[in-house]
């Protein structure tokens, strides 16, 4: 079976990373995988196994990677496309339109789409549903990573429930320990110093962590701790500027984008996911599989499924400062059993869900190319 994983546009990490782990997750099971993107130089692209074969598509629009993809098609002749944004979706059906090449459509969002699109104007939100309906009817299978982005797409798309999968995120990756152990040169993390309390991801409004920064300067009122938060973005300015303000600026930092993210969760006091929308959170599912201690918010969704509505780890509501303060301070306090934090995400792991993803390709198999 040859499997092309669509992925022409990088973003800030998070689909990619997982598709990355799933391309290599695939290959040791015996698939042939073309991994498909605009260029190498893509974060994340060095992690790829081996096995799979790197293609640059030298383009990222519907139409400007057209003539790439009808060489493409017509060469390589995949039975499978895997797309893991809408857009990528729309450039694949086109291409498979013009090019006359059947294969299987497979569609994998990564985000509740509800959340994403809520504070578009009505017009907007009414041509992304539009779109959203459009592609996703194609598909032959559309994966969602938590039963809350099932449900949104079963809602938005109007899809039958056999065309509906839920598969897990591919994030536990058989090196995550290796790479969590790696040495860490940072004054933060030195014995005697106050707790870290850690966040992580691109630096904008969906992350929360103007709200993460408000609890900390509450919290650090009480003990003394200090916050860090890797990733960048464009509310970079406003977060140092609300750090001066709370005056904890001497104990607030951003020290940017880290590709290996895991040696700060493995010594990090805490780990708080502070968003107010996720499809299948990953950096929350790391800190788990690292044991390192978690708070988060019961946003849609993701997190509540992930800490077994809270019995792993505490849930607060999206915006709550005092009470995401609050539980901060409990975890600090008590962190908990590593052990219970690993087995929670014994379901997200490269091998299981590369595995589950083969079997669905398996049963695709059997009905008519091209056709949902």
């Amino acid at each position: 079976m040859r499997l092309a994983i669509f992925m022409p546009s990088f973003g800030d990490g998070g689909v990619e990373r997982m598709l990355v782990n799933l391309a290599g997750g695939l290959a040791r099971l015996g698939m042939q995988v073309d991994f498909l993107t605009r260029r190498r130089g893509e974060a994340y692209l060095d992690l790829l196994d081996p096995a799979v074969r790197l293609v640059e598509t030298g383009r990222s629009g519907v139409f400007d990677v057209q003539p790439f993809m009808l060489r493409y098609l017509r060469e390589a002749r995949p039975e499978f496309v895997l797309c893991g944004k809408d857009r990528a979706g729309r450039a694949a059906l086109l291409a498979r339109r013009l090019s006359g090449v059947p294969f299987h459509l497979v569609m994998r969002p990564g985000t509740t789409v509800s959340e994403r699109v809520a504070k578009r104007g009505a017009l907007k939100r009414w041509r992304a549903f539009r779109l959203i309906r459009a592609t996703y009817c194609s598909a032959a299978a559309v994966v969602g990573n938590s039963e809350g982005v099932v449900a949104d797409i079963a809602s938005i798309a109007r899809l039958p429930a056999e065309r509906l999968h839920l598969i897990r995120n591919p994030v536990v990756t058989p090196d995550l320990a290796t790479r969590a152990s790696k040495p860490l040169e940072h004054p933060w993390f030195v014995a005697g110093e106050p707790p870290v309390i850690l966040g992580l991801g691109g630096l904008r409004t969906q992350k929360g962590f103007d709200v993460l920064l408000a609890a900390f300067a509450r919290l650090r009122q009480t003990r003394p701790c200090r916050l860090l938060i890797l990733g960048e973005g464009r509310l970079r300015g406003a977060l140092e500027e609300r750090a001066n303000d709370l005056g904890v600026a001497a104990d607030f930092a951003l020290p940017g984008f880290d590709p290996n993210p895991y040696r700060y969760l493995a010594r990090a006091g805490l780990f708080v996911l502070s968003s107010r929308w996720e499809g299948s959170p990953n950096a929350l599912t790391e800190a788990l599989a690292i044991g390192c201690p978690v708070v988060s918010t019961d946003c849609p969704s993701g997190p509540r499924e992930v800490l077994q509505g809270g019995k792993v780890a505490p849930l607060v509501p999206v915006d709550d400062v005092a009470a995401l303060a609050d539980a901060m301070e409990a975890v600090l306090a008590t962190p908990g059993d590593p052990a219970t934090r690993r087995a929670a995400v014994s379901e997200y792991t490269v091998e299981t869900c590369a595995c589950r993803y083969f079997t669905l390709f398996e049963g695709l198999r059997g009905r008519g190319v091209g056709r949902p």
